[in-house]
């Protein structure tokens, strides 16, 4: 059958499915571009990589550009108040995949694509990926018959695409399910290589991370991204006057702390012991919490000895080196996400 050359937006996460449903598109003659959505929350690649790195490789190896796009702040209101609730966590998954669906939709128009491609496997995640959930993802974004998904083609109604013969249908596939035997094949066949994210990860499920973001929005009328990607960096705290405070857990979240530091915020960093760095969010009483905060850090660093120890204390007004009686503190009282003491 003649194939029409035509240009299709393939939503690349850079994950085996979504680099598969590309690829086949490529091998049937099309015009490819990759959008990737880029995420804050993603876990499914290694530390300090992500999944639009890894998006960026995949299409690299099966020739395409990839344009990435970060989710805007736009997006908290889709965390704070899903349509079509949440998960396990705090994960809006139906509401952002029509949020993303959305955003590709004003790509593809943007570059005058005729279609949008997708990884997505009919039944292999719960929530986001049961028919009538796909369906109505569908429907909301305003997409009906233009989101073609290749590995589970023949488990749905023909899209506009096919049948104006600019994709042979006889080509896509019918998997089902959460196995990726064939997927897995198929990878080996086209010699992909590098670290192919079987399957997807992201934050908003993660217990701890829920708590930390519900606490957010009660304690915040105004929630950026960046707050909420801020979460990601320690252990936080929240006393009964209201402040909250964050303790780094290594070196390295030590020095995002320290040099995070905003307008009201204030730094705390041990100099009598090696310990934690502490930043407390601007609060008109936050300086009153520095001896408590200050103790929570020796807590954590199992400092003893002595009725006193020394710290770094930076806010608005400068450094300056205080000297902190030390005192006993109950501090898991306070470990938002944490089970508390009895």
């Amino acid at each position: 059958m003649a194939v029409k050359r035509e240009k299709v937006v393939a939503m690349l996460s850079g994950g085996l499915d979504s680099t598969l449903a590309a690829k086949m598109m490529v091998d049937q003659g099309l015009e490819v571009v990759a959008f990737n959505m880029v995420s804050p929350f993603c876990t499914c690649t290694p530390k300090k990589s992500g999944c639009h790195n890894l998006a960026v490789e995949m299409g690299r190896q099966i020739g395409i550009e990839v344009v990435l796009k970060a989710k805007g702040e736009d997006y908290v209101e889709v965390i704070r108040n899903p349509k079509f609730g949440y998960g396990s966590g705090l994960n809006p998954c139906i509401d952002c995949r029509i949020y993303t669906f959305v955003k590709a939709k004003e790509f593809m128009e943007e570059v005058g694509a005729v279609a949008i491609v997708t990884g997505e496997v009919l039944g292999q995640r719960p929530m986001s990926q049961r028919r009538d959930a796909i369906m109505k993802i569908e429907r909301e974004s305003g997409l009906k018959g233009k989101i073609l998904r290749p590995l589970s083609a023949a488990c749905f109604p023909e899209t506009d695409i096919e049948k104006e013969g600019i994709v042979d249908r006889e080509k896509l596939l019918d998997i089902i399910g959460r196995g990726r035997t064939k997927q897995l094949e198929m990878a080996a066949d086209i010699g992909l290589d590098g670290i192919l994210c079987g399957t997807g990860g992201c934050l908003l499920t993660d217990k701890n991370m829920k708590e930390k973001i519900l606490d957010l929005f009660a304690h915040n009328r105004e929630v950026t991204l960046k707050d909420i990607s801020r979460l990601k960096i320690g252990r936080h705290f929240r006393l009964d006057n209201g402040i909250k405070f964050v303790l780094g857990r290594d070196l390295g979240e030590n020095n995002v702390l320290s040099s995070h530091r905003g307008a009201g915020d204030i730094v705390i960093e041990p100099t009598s012991f090696l310990g934690a760095t502490a930043l407390i969010e601007a609060n008109a009483d936050n300086r009153l919490s520095v001896g408590y905060v200050s103790n929570v850090i020796r807590a954590f660093a199992k400092a003893g000895g002595g009725d006193s120890f020394s710290v770094e204390i930076t806010d608005d007004g400068g450094s300056i080196e205080e000297e902190i009686r030390a005192e006993d503190v109950n501090y898991l009282d306070y470990w938002i996400g944490q089970p508390k003491a009895g």
